[in-house]
């Protein structure tokens, strides 16, 4: 062998003797000390709000993009006290949107008479002569093919109310 590499194999048994059997009486009382020390604390959880759900409530509102509805007063009718709204009559849950919102997308007949499907308030509902339909006390008179025809009762603005003829025509697919 070479001297170079008995060299080497010296200092590597020195190395491994300085690594056996030594004293750790410093490291054992580093990690007596640090066993010693007061217990840690926990910090409790965040309290989280909860989640509240947004309403949308201007979808029931005239759109922006739609021009406002002009009346001219001279020529505006007059209301009559014997014509008002039924106000002890439960409302149907359809007269909480407005009109405006819903559109005609079909009809349906049975043995039990014809209904209109109208698309609006989150979905298509069926409606039958009679039933209510928008904010204005629109009560449907009659259902054909092309078109569903309402009567509101809405206000004079003099303390009185008129009858107004709405329709909804059927929407056209395209």
């Amino acid at each position: 062998m070479k001297s170079s590499h008995v060299a080497l194999y010296g200092v590597i048994v020195l190395g491994l003797a300085g690594c056996g059997g030594g004293d750790f009486a410093d490291l054992q009382a580093y990690m007596d000390e640090v066993r010693a020390r007061p217990k840690g604390s926990i910090e409790p959880l965040p309290k989280f709000q909860p989640y509240e759900a947004f309403t949308y409530n201007a979808s029931t509102l005239r759109s922006p993009f739609q021009p406002p509805v002009k009346i001219d007063l001279t020529s505006r009718p007059k209301g009559s006290k014997e014509v008002k709204p039924d106000e002890t009559r439960v409302k149907q849950f359809l007269e909480g949107f407005n009109i405006e919102t819903f559109e005609m997308v079909g009809t349906l007949s049975n043995k039990d008479g014809k209904y209109a499907l109208v698309s609006g308030a989150g979905g298509v509902h069926r409606v039958k002569v009679g039933d209510y339909l928008g904010r204005n006390h629109g009560r449907i008179v009659s259902i054909d093919e092309a078109k569903v025809e309402v009567i509101e009762i809405v206000p004079d603005g003099e303390g009185g109310w008129l009858e107004r003829p709405r329709s909804l025509a059927l929407k056209e697919r395209s």
